[in-house]
């Protein structure tokens, strides 16, 4: 295994740990330990959002937000067979579930399950384009009798992978936004003595329409707010360069936009200054299409100047998504120096 210059086991425990969207629970738990060791205060909200807090010098108040859910599903019906419909919780290609394990959460315990594909040697030519996400269904190995007696209208379902490290890579399901939300807490473990207030946020229902962090902002009210999540990565090959958005191995990105957000231009530019005070690797992201948490912040209760630092991440919204790991590093480094260098004298305003 390769060596890391940060917390590779507790990387490793959030992306594997089960957290689909309204129902972050255990990853909450993990948020929580952490942030208890690392933070002056702890507090949750009535959707789930989780803040740790480190008082600072001045009531300046900065949100770190990185947000806990991963896509998921939920059951929608039981059939007479036994089989489990689903309903999909975030956004799905129908083409990277044939064939997988899941687990399906239940009030009696997990229960793994399989999504169905059927053999070649069956279809006829064309199959494959009719094949949507709706039509996914699950086989737990049991009769109809046998499913409905564990099994109810409403119950979880998530992918069944483990995170490993492939070369210079770390790769597992959920990396979309456990990475992210992993270097906020190491940033949260290093910062001591700020001048600002800092609120570490890990929110939920991101990947259903940013709706945590919608909320949050109201609440926190913060003067400033950065995002963490990960974008785009498509350096492989048939990929034309200018598609790429980012490249693994060459450092945090900073986001420019999404399609959720312009990002400050004045936030953008310390962000740049700090990179490169401590020469740190960074490189910019402009993305054509998907949103973040950063979009929510940026106007849930007035104007915000916003940033985003984002990680680069190839194969997102499968399992095997895979993030580099000096890209990680960066991440962290980033988001500890911004922070340990933000003032609240910076005048963000356009």
């Amino acid at each position: 295994m390769a060596d890391f210059d940060f917390d590779y086991d507790l990387l490793k425990e959030l992306t594997e740990t089960r957290g689909v969207p309204g129902y972050e629970d255990r990853v909450r738990e993990i948020v929580r330990r952490e942030l208890e060791a690392a933070t002056d205060e702890v507090r949750s909200d009535a959707m789930g959002n989780v803040v740790g807090t480190i008082r600072g010098e001045r009531d300046y108040a900065v949100v770190v937000g990185a947000h806990m859910d991963e896509i998921g599903f939920m059951v929608r019906h039981v059939t007479d067979d036994g089989f489990l419909q689903l309903d999909a919780l975030g956004g799905w290609d129908a083409d990277v579930l044939r064939a997988q394990r899941v687990t399906v959460h239940t009030e009696d315990g997990d229960l793994t399950g399989i999504i169905g594909s059927p053999p070649p040697h069956t279809q006829s030519d064309g199959d494959d384009d009719e094949f949507e996400v709706e039509d996914v269904y699950v086989d737990l190995g049991m009769d109809g009798d046998a499913v409905r007696e564990r099994v109810a209208v409403g119950d979880l379902v998530s992918m069944d992978q483990t995170t490993t490290v492939v070369g210079d890579l770390v790769t597992g399901k959920s990396l979309d936004d456990r990475v992210c939300l992993f270097a906020a807490l190491e940033a949260a473990r290093r910062i001591e003595d700020p001048t600002v207030t800092i609120h570490f946020a890990a929110t939920v229902q991101e990947e259903v329409g940013l709706r945590g962090a919608a909320a949050l902002g109201v609440d926190l009210d913060p003067d400033l707010a950065i995002a963490m999540d990960v974008t785009v990565a498509s350096d492989l090959p048939g990929v034309e360069k200018g598609e790429h958005v980012t490249r693994l191995g060459e450092g945090a990105a900073i986001k420019l936009k999404d399609s959720s957000v312009i990002t400050n231009p004045k936030v953008n530019r310390r962000l740049r200054a700090v990179a490169e005070e401590r020469r740190i690797p960074v490189q910019t992201e402009v993305l054509p299409r998907g949103g973040t948490d950063t979009g929510s912040f940026q106007n849930s209760y007035g104007a915000k100047p916003v940033g985003a630092i984002s990680i680069p991440t190839r194969y997102l919204h499968t399992v095997t998504e895979s993030a580099h790991r000096e890209d990680v590093g960066a991440a962290i480094d980033l988001a500890t120096a911004f922070l340990e260098t933000e003032t609240g004298e910076n005048d963000y305003t356009l």
